[in-house]
């Protein structure tokens, strides 16, 4: 029939076109690689083979791809340093590529890895696992078709935020997050650490933040005390540095600060009854010194250069401050005219603590008017209701992330039938928004071509009251999420996503993952069961 219609040379054009895209599709690799070539033949794995490291500066690298090797196939590889090429896999260092590029290759026998950094490296090691995750295994090794890769991330911020003062998941959770993270090349977590249900972070000047503050969750206030101690923090950073992660803690304040104050009730601004003693006391000295020693302490134990300090929703419970004579003579010294302007000098007072600690300062996009340093602040945009406050941020000429709660906040369900989460009418974040949210549609309010830095997508933890559910909001849509940060828009296509992801859906399954499923709907909907009052499904402020 196709020969008929279209003639002998117009059908091998188009079946040759077919092959190649079914030939493509074996590798399946998320992201989508800027550039990929199937070529003839396959590559075949060894699984005694060796890992062959030309430059020693890829050697936490290569020791990083002989325990994923062990771990996800069972293959033993052994690490390789001479400088006579074997029949392995070898790193290549390459002066001129990117920091975040690399380049394979392969050969019958051989896989040559190029890049200029631990990052470039370390990006080929996802694409190189997950190529291996869909070959024909076998005792004896792996075989994948035979290919060549050329590819580097569109956007150098590529994130996900947890949060865990809501509900806390533990270590050995946090580290698969942040596998899955490197399968797919994320490479900022965002770990959302104190809020109003507890306070998740082990400082040693002030130990009633965790023993007094650690406990409860949004959904049972007498939850024991949970919290992260620094050598869990240590371990965990570390984790994340052999996968290529920047691991960025968020103290939050002004606002969102109940636990803390719980605490330590001298350092209470005072709230409302729904959300009570909210705010840090803005006009105490022993509020700034308090945190500037939790921040110090913070810096040391997060080697990033960037610690978030929230400034978002202070309004929420700022309210107290009108009545407060401390706050009445701190407006009058300084000619603060209203409760956001006491808001901004907070933040501006903590910025020059971080400044003490070359640390840059990341905040929400209610900061935009708090006058802060252009060089050392990051703001992320996350209203996406209020657009003219991401045009506020860029014309300032601040660095921004795209983090906008359509459709990037991860605790909005999947599709309409689901009951539990966050839904706003029939407003909601389907795995199809995610993959097509494109940072391009905003490069025209840039006054520099940079100065979007890139996405992230966010879990609040309000009705995630388990790893069932933490699971069932992730995946797929960090899968999506990862390609809209690393893979070109003019190279997207989310067809072609559908198709690489069901094999990924396997993976999920295998890791006993419990994933929502877009094509069979396999796993029904965890339930939430609200013990308090606390959990608010459907609070868009």
């Amino acid at each position: 029939m196709i020969t008929k219609k279209l003639g002998k040379a117009a059908a091998f054009i188009f079946l040759l076109t077919i092959n190649s895209s079914v030939t493509k599709a074996q590798l399946s690799l998320i992201p989508k690689p800027d550039f990929i070539q199937m070529t003839e033949g396959a590559y075949f794995f060894p699984s005694v083979s060796k890992i062959q490291i030309g430059d020693e500066a890829f050697d936490t690298v290569g020791r990083y791809l002989q325990k994923q090797l062990l771990s996800k196939f069972g293959y033993t590889g052994l690490i390789h340093h001479d400088k006579k090429q074997v029949s392995a896999i070898q790193f290549v260092h390459k002066q001129n590529l990117e920091s975040e590029e690399y380049e394979i290759k392969t050969a019958s026998s051989t896989l040559i890895i190029y890049a200029s950094s631990p990052a470039g490296a370390t990006h080929a090691v996802s694409s190189l696992l997950q190529a291996f995750s869909f070959g024909n295994k076998s005792a004896s090794g792996i075989t994948i078709p035979a290919f060549e890769i050329k590819d580097k991330p569109a956007y150098p911020w590529r994130g996900f935020m947890l949060d865990e003062s809501r509900h806390f998941f533990g270590k050995e959770k946090v580290k698969s997050i942040l596998d899955w993270m490197a399968f797919y090349k994320l490479n900022k977590f965002h770990w959302h650490l104190t809020d109003e249900p507890a306070w998740r972070l082990e400082i040693q000047k002030y130990p009633l933040l965790t023993l007094v503050g650690g406990i409860g969750s949004q959904t049972d206030p007498y939850a024991p005390a949970a919290y992260y101690t620094q050598a869990d923090i240590t371990e965990i950073v570390a984790y994340a540095q052999e996968r290529n992660i920047e691991v960025i803690p968020e103290i939050d304040m002004p606002g969102h600060a109940t636990a803390a104050n719980r605490a330590y009730p001298q350092l209470s601004g005072g709230g409302n009854d729904k959300h009570p003693d909210f705010t840090f006391h803005p006009a105490k000295d022993i509020t700034y010194s308090f945190l500037t020693q939790v921040l110090r302490e913070t810096k040391a134990l997060f080697p990033s250069s960037v610690i978030h300090l929230g400034g978002d929703e202070v309004s929420f419970g700022s309210e107290a401050w009108n009545s407060d004579t401390k706050v009445h003579d701190l407006k009058q010294k300084h000619d603060l005219k209203d409760n956001k302007a006491v808001e901004n000098y907070f933040m501006r007072r903590m910025a020059d603590s971080l400044k003490t600690m070359n640390a840059t300062l990341l905040a929400w996009d209610e900061m935009v008017d708090a006058d802060l340093s252009k060089e050392k602040t990051i703001l992320m945009w996350w209203r996406h209701d209020k657009p003219k406050q991401l045009k506020a941020i860029l014309k300032a000429g601040y660095k921004t992330i795209l983090t906008p709660r359509l459709p990037l906040y991860f605790d909005f369900v999947q599709e309409e039938s689901h009951k539990y989460g966050r839904k706003w009418g029939k407003l909601y974040n389907p795995l199809e928004n995610v993959y097509n949210f494109s940072p391009n549609n905003y490069a025209s309010l840039t006054t520099d071509k940079n100065q979007i830095l890139g996405i992230q997508g966010n879990l609040w933890t309000e009705t995630v009251i388990n790893t069932n559910r933490l699971d069932y909001l992730t995946f797929p849509r960090l899968a999506a999420l990862a390609e809209v940060g690393w893979t070109k828009s003019s190279n997207k296509n989310y067809l072609q996503f559908s198709e690489s992801l069901k094999k990924h859906l396997n993976l999920y399954r295998e890791a006993n993952l419990y994933y929502y499923d877009p094509f069979t709907n396999t796993h029904p909907e965890p339930v939430v069961i609200k013990k308090t009052q606390r959990v608010y499904i459907d609070n868009p402020e």
